[in-house]
C-alpha cells in the first residue's frame, strides 16, 4: 500500500482529507487486490488507512467521512480505472483463458494452484477481479477443456491394436488374483534365478506391447507422468469406468513407463520416480480391489494409506 510518486500527486490533487485518503486507499486497494471496495470500506483494515494516511500527512479519521459519500467513492473507481488503464473482467477474460489453458497443457497443478496463478495474473495485467464462482467455473471448464484435449491426442496417437491390447490388461485372467495390468506392475519379491527369469519375460512382454513407438511428443512429459501415475495405482475396475479417451491416454502412460521401468532391470521398481513414498502403499489397495475387497479390510494402515494415496495422487 505505499504509494508511488504519481499516486501521491493524484491524491493530494484532492481537495478535501477525506477524498484525498479516499482515493489513495481505493488506488491501493484495487493494486494490491484486484478489485475495488466500493460496497463496503469497513473491510479495510485500520493499520492500512493508518498507514496510507500516514503518507498523506493526515490523520486517518477522515477515512469515515468519506465512506458516507457513495458517489464519490464509485467516482473515484472509474477515475483510477481510466487513469491507470485497468479492464473489466470481460475485456480480459480470452487473455487469462489463454493463459490458463497454457498451465493446464503444461503443468499438475490442481484448481487451487490455478485459481491462484489466475489471480496473479488479473491483477498483474490489471484486470478488475470477478467473483470467486465465475473465477473457479473459468478454471473447472479450461481444465476439463485441456484435459479433454490432451487425452483425444493420446487417444488418436494409439493404433487400433494396442488400444485392444491395453483394454485387455485390465482382466483379471481366471484363476487369477490380480488384472494383468497389476501382474505386469509387480516385480520380482525375492532374488532367485526363477524370479529374475520371469522378471525378464515380464520386460519383454511390457516392450511387446509397443507403447514405446506411439509418437507423444506433443505432449508435456509432466503430463505423461502424472497419467502414468494414476494408471499404476488405480485399481482395474477404476480404469475400466474411464471414459475411452481418458483410459487409453492413461493406460498408454502407464504401459510406457513400465517399458521404461524394465529396462533398467530386472529388479527396478515400476513405481521409481512417481513418488515412491506416496505410491507404494497405493499398490496394496489396488491388489485388495481387485480381488473384491476394501482397501481397509484386512489389510490394516497399509490398506487404507493405500486408499488415501489414491485420491492423493488422482491427475
Amino acid at each position: 500500500m505505499r504509494l508511488d510518486t504519481r499516486a501521491l500527486g493524484l491524491a493530494r490533487a484532492k481537495r478535501r482529507s477525506a477524498t484525498r485518503l479516499g482515493w489513495a486507499v481505493q488506488w491501493g486497494t484495487v493494486r494490491m487486490l484486484g478489485t475495488f471496495l466500493t460496497e463496503d470500506l469497513t473491510a479495510v483494515p485500520a493499520a492500512v488507512v493508518r498507514f496510507v494516511a500516514e503518507q498523506l500527512g493526515i490523520g486517518d479519521e477522515h477515512f469515515a467521512e468519506y465512506g458516507t459519500r457513495s458517489q464519490m467513492v464509485y467516482e473515484h473507481a472509474w477515475e483510477i480505472r481510466d487513469e491507470y488503464g485497468y479492464r473489466d473482467f470481460a475485456a480480459g477474460e480470452a487473455d487469462l483463458r489463454e493463459f490458463l489453458a497454457a498451465r493446464v497443457w503444461s503443468s499438475l497443478e490442481e484448481p487451487r494452484a490455478l485459481s491462484d496463478r489466475a489471480v496473479v495474473w488479473l491483477v498483474n495485467n490489471r484486470v478488475l477481479l470477478p467473483g470467486v464462482t465465475t473465477l473457479a467455473r473459468m478454471v473447472a471448464a479450461v481444465r476439463q477443456e485441456e484435459n479433454d484435449r490432451l487425452h483425444a491426442s493420446l487417444y488418436e496417437a494409439v493404433p487400433y491394436d494396442l488400444r485392444t491390447e491395453m483394454i485387455r490388461l485390465l482382466e483379471v485372467p481366471e484363476k487369477k488374483r490380480v488384472s494383468e495390468l497389476e501382474r505386469l506392475r509387480l516385480g520380482p519379491m525375492r532374488v532367485s534365478g526363477k524370479a529374475m527369469e520371469l522378471a525378464l519375460d515380464r520386460a519383454r512382454e511390457v516392450r511387446g506391447l509397443g507403447a514405446g513407438a506411439v509418437d507423444v511428443g506433443r505432449v508435456p512429459a509432466a503430463r505423461m507422468t502424472g497419467l502414468a501415475r494414476y494408471g499404476l495405482t488405480s485399481t482395474a475396475p477404476t480404469l475400466k469406468r474411464l471414459e475411452a479417451t481418458r483410459q487409453t491416454a492413461t493406460l498408454l502412460a502407464a504401459v510406457r513407463h513400465l517399458e521404461t521401468a524394465t529396462a533398467h532391470g530386472p529388479r527396478a521398481d515400476p513405481l521409481r520416480g512417481l513418488e515412491p513414498t506416496v505410491l507404494r502403499p497405493a499398490a496394496q489397495g489396488s491388489h485388495l480391489a481387485e480381488r473384491g475387497q476394501r482397501p481397509g479390510d484386512g489389510a490394516g494402515r497399509g490398506g487404507r494409506a493405500g486408499h488415501a494415496a489414491r485420491l492423493a495422487v488422482h491427475p
